[in-house]
Parts: structure tokens; C-alpha cells; sequence
């Protein structure tokens, strides 16, 4: 199948042949000074795709900062690569990588503050862990073990952390987007105004009418929200220009009475300067805000999807290798004397090390008890539970 060749500056997709907007020159931000409609149609990036950049647009950056950022990126790509083979073994029963969308997922959550909460879709549990979730935690509910908090109750990668306010995915599509404008309701009934709450969706969500029931009265409310679309161009097998007839998709906002932004979702910095325009903007009052973050989906839906039966994997190859975002804030790292080949080496190392220890250590965990079955149901188990328990056990 052959993808629509669209210019990805004002259009919904992107064919990877044509290029996206030069940068490394001229003041970035006077993006955010544009008139709604150029700033839902145009695309925000600090760094080109091979990294270049104007000092002027990355002073905020300095080195720990940047170097987090890309810890975050490089800890969740090493971890998916784990946990992928760790799934084709028969070891993991599902999973699904971020693979090509780091920069959206971590540079999203970095501009966000520990107070605030976080209600994910499917490719956020690295923006999960760069916020605190326990890593044990994270990797006891992929293997469903005894230490899983969940009990196993939960599919694999579907962890959830009250520590860091991150809310326990759904896999129903779109159904996550009314729950960050309810928590961020709460949030404003109860007079706290330094918490927001951004939720994720992708671009298949924008389909679903639990996103237009959302929009619409997060806009009307002023809820304190982000509401944040991955768009990767993919909603599994429907490519983008089938999804919507919408030049972007952040022009959809518009018709809510939202302010929308759109950015290059690869360019880390990018992505963390929106988001943080947007989290400022709510936490001061300013209502929601709608961010579609322009990026693709390199790898697989999930374990359980073949894309290259329904899609041109040429396109994706100029993804990967011409549009990583990694080697992306590689390149600026290394521009700036942040990150030599030495210390690349090295952090690689240390992070896979510290994933092979862990899963390690929880893949020898027994299952949950079999009384966890009848748990959390009632606060006093029912005695036809406690029947079909002890038949079960005899």
C-alpha cells in the first residue's frame, strides 16, 4: 500500500518523502505569536533533523537538563528492545514499543511537574518511568507475577502508580480522554491550583466520540488539561489521510474553542517547549489546550501486528533512519561537548545492565496467590466466591 504524498507542514500525514520545515535559524518561538489558525496549521521544531540548531532557541537547555531528556529517550528505546525479544521468546505474552516516538512520550512528561497526574494511552509507560514509577513495579505487571500490584489482573504493559499520579491505561481506544478531563475537574473543584492533567491519545482517538464529548467540555470548563495527540500516522492499519479530512489534525481544536498547537513530535525540545507553554497556560487558569505532536510509528502497533502487510515499509525506513529522534538530540548533544562516544557507550551499558537485573529478578516470581482471585471484589467476599474458590482449589 502506498501512502498519500502529503507536505508534512499542513497536512494530517506525512509520505516521508517530502521534507519537514527547515530550522537552525531565526527566533523559534515567534511560532507561539501566530494567529490560531497558522499556529494549529503550522509546525513548532528547535532542532532540524540532523540536528542543527540557533543557540538563541535552546538556552534553556543546559547540559543536565538535555541529558536527562535523553537518558529518558535512550532508557525507554533499550527497554522496548528487551521486552520485544523478551515477547517473541514466549517469555511475555503482549507488548508494545514507542519505537521512533520517544521524543513525544519523554519530552512531554519532563515539562510536566511530580504533582500532576498523567493518563496515558498506550505508548507512555516510558514518560511513566521517567516521572518515578517504581521499575520493579513496571516489570512485575508485565510478567503478571506475585509482586505485580495488580495481581495480574491487567494484560502486560498496563502499570499504573499512585506515588506518581499515573492512571492505569485502557486498551478501549479514546476511552482514557474523558477520565484526564474528569481528574483535572476534580483538580479545579478542589481549589488545587498547582496540579493539571495531561492526557494521551493518539490519532485513531480524534475518531472516537469520547474525544469530542472531551474536547468540548474541557473548552467549555476550563479544565486544567493538556490533551495531547501522538499523532504517528497510523491508527493500526488506517493511515492518517483516511482517518480525517482535516488539513491537521490540531485544527480540530479549534472548532472546541481551543487553543491548538502543533510541533515536530521527533524534536524533543520542541515538544518539551509546547508542552510547557500548554502546562503553564492551565495552571495559571488559562483553560486546556490541544497539542498535536507530528511523529510516526516505526515500529509495530503491538507484538501482535505486521505492518509491513498493509503499509510501505520504505516510508518507514526514512523515519528510522532520517528522522530518529535520538540521534537527533545525539547530534546536539555533541554539538554542545555534552556527550562523547565514550559516555554513549557507557550509559548504554549501565541502563541495559539495569533492566537485565530486574527482569531477572522478577521473572523468577511465583504467580499471585490463588486467593488474589476473590480479593478487591468485595469488601467482604461474597460466599459463592468463596464456593467457586475452594472448588477450584479441591
Amino acid at each position: 500500500m502506498t501512502q498519500p504524498e502529503l507536505n508534512s507542514s499542513t497536512k494530517t500525514t506525512d509520505s516521508g518523502v517530502a521534507s519537514l520545515p527547515k530550522v537552525g535559524s531565526g527566533p523559534a518561538f515567534s511560532y507561539f505569536e501566530l494567529d490560531e489558525e497558522a499556529k494549529a496549521r503550522g509546525l513548532f521544531s528547535i532542532l532540524s533533523e540532523d540536528g542543527q540548531f540557533d543557540r538563541e532557541n535552546t538556552k534553556r537547555f543546559d547540559k543536565a537538563l538535555s541529558l536527562k531528556l535523553y537518558r529518558g529517550m535512550l532508557w525507554t528505546r533499550l527497554m522496548d528492545k528487551q521486552f520485544m525479544a523478551l515477547q517473541r521468546q514466549g517469555v511475555l505474552g503482549f507488548y508494545a514499543e514507542t519505537l521512533g516516538q520517544e521524543a513525544a512520550s519523554i519530552g512531554s512528561a519532563a515539562a510536566l511537574e511530580p504533582q500532576d497526574w498523567l493518563v496515558p494511552a498506550l505508548r507512555e509507560h516510558g514518560a511513566g518511568l521517567f516521572r518515578g514509577m517504581n521499575f520493579d513495579n513496571f516489570v512485575a505487571q508485565l510478567f503478571g507475577n506475585k509482586k505485580d500490584i495488580t495481581q495480574g489482573r491487567q494484560m502486560p504493559l498496563h502499570p499504573s502508580c499512585k506515588d506518581t499520579n499515573y492512571v492505569n491505561m485502557s486498551s478501549c481506544i479514546g476511552t482514557q480522554i474523558p477520565h484526564a478531563v474528569g481528574v483535572a475537574m476534580a483538580m479545579k473543584a478542589s481549589g488545587d491550583t498547582d496540579k493539571i492533567c495531561i492526557g494521551y491519545m493518539g490519532d485513531g482517538a480524534t475518531s472516537e466520540g469520547d474525544y469530542h464529548a472531551a474536547m468540548n467540555f474541557a473548552a467549555v470548563m476550563k479544565a486544567p488539561v493538556i490533551m495531547l495527540c501522538q499523532n504517528n500516522q497510523w491508527a493500526i492499519p488506517t493511515a492518517g489521510g483516511g482517518q480525517t479530512a482535516a488539513d491537521t489534525i490540531a485544527l480540530k481544536g479549534l472548532g472546541y474553542g481551543m487553543e491548538s498547537l502543533r510541533a515536530d513530535g521527533n524534536d524533543i525540545l520542541a515538544v518539551y517547549e509546547v508542552t510547557r507553554y500548554a502546562a503553564d497556560k492551565a495552571r495559571n487558569g488559562g483553560g486546556p489546550t490541544f497539542i498535536e505532536l507530528l511523529t510516526y510509528r516505526v515500529s509495530a502497533h503491538t507484538s501482535s501486528d505486521d505492518p509491513s502487510r498493509y503499509r510501505d515499509e520504505s516510508v518507514t525506513k526514512i523515519w528510522r533512519e532520517k528522522r530518529d529522534p535520538l540521534l537527533r538530540m545525539r547530534a546536539f548533544l555533541q554539538q554542545n561537548s555534552w556527550l562523547s562516544e565514550a559516555d554513549q557507550e557507557a550509559m548504554e551499558v549501565q541502563i541495559n545492565e539495569a533492566i537485565r537485573s530486574t527482569v531477572s529478578a522478577q521473572r523468577g516470581q511465583p504467580g499471585p496467590e490463588i486467593d488474589s482471585l476473590i480479593e478487591d471484589v468485595f469488601e467482604n467476599p461474597w460466599w459463592r466466591l468463596e464456593e467457586d474458590l475452594a472448588n477450584l482449589k479441591s
